[in-house]
């Protein structure tokens, strides 16, 4: 039986390896299509989670701004038309 050990051995050794290339293929394959999204990603003018949010705020405080102007401006042509 020892020859079919051997034949047995050799393939578990060969299918070992072919996993382990596979393996580093897709590893490398993953880091450049992560580095091919990063680079495409920053040709592109997006802006991060935190300029956005920032934006957004500065935003909602110039809306509630404007509705308190408009409100006096309301106000004070009522008072002139009494």
């Amino acid at each position: 039986m020892q020859p079919g050990n051997k034949i047995l051995d050799d393939l578990s050794k060969l299918m070992t390896n072919a996993m382990g290339v596979a393996q580093g293929a897709r590893t490398e394959a993953e880091t450049a299509m992560k580095g091919l999204m990063d680079r495409w990603l920053a040709d592109r003018d997006f802006v991060t989670r935190e300029e956005f949010d920032a934006v957004r705020a500065m935003a909602q405080k110039a809306r509630e701004e404007n509705e308190a102007l408009k409100a006096r401006l309301e106000a004070l042509e009522a008072n002139r038309e009494s």
